[in-house]
């Protein structure tokens, strides 16, 4: 005997696929919140990138140059600091250009400068040579910087950055 009705099994119910679709939508909602949460964290992340990449290595540098250093003259140009020049010596006056002289085993003085270029947003490092004829820098500090000042505070060299999220670091360094 055959069946009279024969039934077909050839999708779902009005109740499944609602069932389906509002796990559909959670999903993707939860997806989306999670997503526009890590997107958060990564523009906090970036925004703190030179204060925890960039700043310590500049610390680095700089500290050893300044702690191996004699002594120390502060300018307004590079080409002032190079020819001697206008050397910026009253106290709580920043400049842009510091020349530290090294004196050498065999009793020579050497020197280097660390001058900041507005233009480039670069903290560059010059070694002076014998001949006093100054050419290009030698390597940037750091690129990242939006303005660098050296200053002398009771005999003490500070450094001030800032940095592109106008971060204020202050750098203080004793001659030997």
């Amino acid at each position: 005997m055959k069946p009279l009705f024969r039934r077909m099994h050839r999708g779902f119910t009005l109740i499944e696929l609602s069932l389906a679709i509002m796990l559909g939508m959670a999903t993707g909602a939860m997806v989306l919140a999670l997503f526009n949460n890590q997107m958060a964290f990564l523009k906090i992340y970036s925004a703190q990138n030179f204060l925890t990449e960039e700043a310590p290595i500049i610390s680095m540098y700089v500290g050893k140059l300044v702690g191996k250093a004699d002594r120390f003259r502060l300018h307004n140009t590079v080409e002032d600091a190079a020819a001697g020049l206008r050397v910026v010596d009253t106290p709580d006056t920043p400049s842009s250009v510091v020349v530290l002289n090294y004196r050498q085993p065999d009793g020579t003085v050497r020197a280097s400068i660390l001058a900041f270029d507005k233009e480039s947003h670069a903290l560059y490092y010059y070694v002076v040579p014998v001949n006093g004829v100054l050419g290009a820098p030698q390597w940037a500090v750091t690129k990242k910087a939006t303005d660098v000042t050296f200053s002398m505070e009771k005999g003490i060299l500070r450094m001030e950055l800032r940095g592109p999220s106008h971060e204020k670091i202050t750098y203080s360094g004793a001659m030997q």
